[in-house]
């Protein structure tokens, strides 16, 4: 990328143009996959040095999915989704959508069409 698409390395301020933006396949683990034929994409557009705080872009094509969450705030950029958390609540996602996911939740995704998202990530 260039210093205008924000890469990784950036030393400085820059800015990315989230629905055009390239992303690298993200292969899902097959367990994950409740039905359909999900594919995940993204990228990582600035990390801390030590690794901790991640922020890029992700999407995901329709299926229906489950995963672990890590500590999350994302924006939904386009697409729609229904994220059932575990014990919780259901989440309606679409375009400029905020959601914040705890670590820990585990949470089913079904992905009605393909979302795209900017995120960030704390890890502990």
């Amino acid at each position: 990328m260039t210093t205008n698409d924000g890469p990784a390395t950036a030393p400085g301020s820059f800015a990315v143009h989230v629905p055009d933006a390239d992303l690298e396949p993200e292969p899902l683990d097959p367990a994950q996959i409740v039905s359909g034929t999900p594919e995940v994409t993204g990228t990582v557009l600035w990390e801390s040095a030590d690794g901790k705080q991640l922020r890029g872009i992700w999407q995901i094509t329709p299926g229906v999915v489950t995963d672990t969450e890590a500590n999350e705030l994302f924006v939904v950029v386009s697409g729609r989704a229904t994220v059932a958390v575990e014990g919780g609540g259901t989440l309606e996602l679409g375009p400029g959508t905020a959601a914040v996911l705890r670590e820990g939740d585990r949470t089913t995704w079904t992905v009605h069409e393909t979302l795209r998202k900017a995120y960030h990530i704390t890890l502990s």
